[in-house]
């Protein structure tokens, strides 16, 4: 059971109920959605901002490479470590409050990073937002099982997922933009105006929730289980830069697994002894939860393995700028809407000749299936990319792309978020954020050492000094940097002829894993039609 408590401006409210949204106004609701959805689009600019940034900070700050990576690694680190322990506060002191907490951290983390003035200044307030972000991802999740009936979650996972997506494009373009105009610290302090109007819908728009009964603190389980995840992302973090041979980075994933495993065991001996565990591995049992997760983890590593990819080789090959690069992503959050629009209405209930309910045209299972299949033909069509591939090849197999994600990620978190209660959806809801963050840093990590190490075996510096050849080797914007230096039309034609290899064995990796997860969901699924 939920208590869901409800602020309403007059005496005549109705009264609160545990039907998930019966005590809330349906308009409330949706506007109560969108603001959180503002929330989520905010977090997701810092992903893709930060990026563009770095060059500017560098010389702003006179940071080094080393700090370079810890302005990233600070944020992802910090999210792994809070993002359980944010779940199981929302489902203690309530999810509204958690999340205004965390708006509130956010904010300000932002206005710290835009005006800070030294390296250490800036790391410290990106782990402050990270704290802020870790909790913002669950939360958002965890108030739809509350807010919204099953046959209503279908629509507010869509919205929830597009604003997800729309983060990607409209950072590059933002961002750009106000490099173009203004200091480095301005794509911070977007954040900021944002998140007071998100701070004020939220506090107005959404219902108090929480356990009727307050979850204990599991000590043991939030510290082992932050452990291992740090361990994990940071370990694939390192190998992400400098091999999967790497021995720290090895030892380093494979203490965080050994961490994990024991965090399971921790938490199955706490429920065997009648406590209440920081995750409730029970809900694995679920066809729903455990294949929804799992293929919603796989959407995530194939996602951002392509947000690495397409950037670069828009900038880099295509010579776009990083606003042009933000618009050519736009065709992507295009399909997706489509497939979002088309896969709802699929799975929505017909009428029947008699004015009852009927039958959906198709159930999650046909769906999710359908779009890892529209994936996988898509990225298909991407990895026969050649250096001499005009832009509007590019924008077609992105755009059937979107569709395919559109397809697949609301049908997929509906599946995830439909085996959660109304009673523990704030740890449900931060579980799966937490496959979600390791599965889109190991996607980054794996499929930007297969780019790395393509790239690297293929360019051509025959004839360079070491140090030249050094450089020109160990990355797209090092070689693009050689060959302008240099003046050499050859070597600069040979960096991106290896890079567009390099991603095209990135996608046809990517399409093998979508058409793995379309048999996944074909053969697990069958049960949810």
């Amino acid at each position: 059971m939920v208590t869901v408590i409800v602020s309403q401006p007059t005496s005549t409210a109705a009264p609160a109920t545990d039907a998930p949204g019966g005590a809330v106004n349906p308009a409330r609701r949706w506007w109560a959605l969108i603001a959180i959805a503002a929330a989520v689009v905010v977090v997701g600019l810092d992903l893709t901002v930060l990026n563009l940034a770095l060059p500017n900070i560098a010389v702003s700050l006179h940071a080094n490479t080393g700090d370079l990576q810890w302005f990233s690694d600070a944020y992802s680190l910090v999210i792994a470590a809070m993002i359980l322990p944010a779940g199981m506060l929302g489902d203690r002191y309530g999810r509204k409050r958690v999340l205004l907490v965390a708006l509130v951290l956010f904010g300000a983390a932002s206005a710290l990073c835009a005006f800070a003035t030294s390296t250490g200044e800036l790391i410290a307030a990106r782990a402050i937002l990270g704290v802020g972000a870790s909790a913002i991802f669950p939360m958002s999740l965890s108030v739809l099982p509350v807010l919204f009936a099953p046959e209503e979650r279908r629509k507010a996972i869509a919205v929830m997922s597009g604003a997800t997506m729309l983060s990607f494009p409209i950072g590059p373009i933002l961002g750009g933009y106000l490099l173009d105009h203004f200091w480095w610290g301005s794509v911070f302090l977007i954040n900021v105006p944002v998140v007071v109007i998100g701070l004020v819908a939220v506090s107005v728009l959404l219902p108090e929730s929480r356990s009727q009964v307050k979850p204990s603190i599991d000590v043991l389980g939030v510290l082992v289980s932050s452990a291992g995840l740090i361990a994990v992302t940071y370990g694939c973090i390192k190998a992400g830069q400098n091999g999967w041979g790497n021995p720290t980075a090895l030892a380093t994933i494979g203490v965080g697994l050994v961490l994990v495993a024991a965090f399971v065991l921790i938490e199955r001996r706490i429920t065997a002894g009648g406590g209440q565990s920081l995750v409730d591995l029970s809900l694995f049992q679920s066809v729903g939860f455990r294949w929804g997760t799992i293929l919603v983890t796989f959407l995530s590593f194939t996602m951002f393995g392509l947000f690495f990819a397409l950037p670069q080789y828009f900038q880099d090959v295509r010579g776009v700028s990083a606003l042009g690069s933000g618009l050519l992503l736009l065709p992507m959050v295009v399909g997706m809407i489509f497939g979002m629009v088309t896969g709802t209405r699929l799975q929505s209930p017909r009428g029947g000749a008699d004015g009852a309910e009927g039958k959906s045209a198709a159930g999650p299972r046909t769906v999710i299936t359908l779009g890892y299949l529209v994936i996988a033909v898509a990225l298909g069509i991407g990895a026969f990319t050649t250096l001499s591939s005009s832009t509007w090849y590019s924008i077609s197999w992105v755009l059937v792309c979107g569709l395919g994600f559109g397809l697949v990620m609301p049908a997929a978190m509906n599946v995830t978020l439909g085996a959660l209660t109304a009673e523990r959806s704030g740890s449900g809801s931060a579980l799966i954020s937490a496959m979600r963050q390791v599965g889109s840093v190991i996607g980054v990590a794996v499929l930007g050492t297969l780019i790395s190490n393509a790239y690297g075996s293929r360019v051509d510096t025959a004839g360079l000094p070491a140090a030249a050849a050094d450089l020109a080797r160990s990355s797209l914007a090092g070689g693009v940097e050689v060959a302008r230096e240099l003046g050499s039309a050859a070597l600069l034609g040979s960096v991106r002829s290896a890079f567009v290899d390099g991603m095209d064995i990135v996608l046809w990796t990517c399409g093998g894993i979508a058409v793995g997860c379309a048999v996944l969901a074909a053969l697990f699924l069958r049960k949810l039609r």
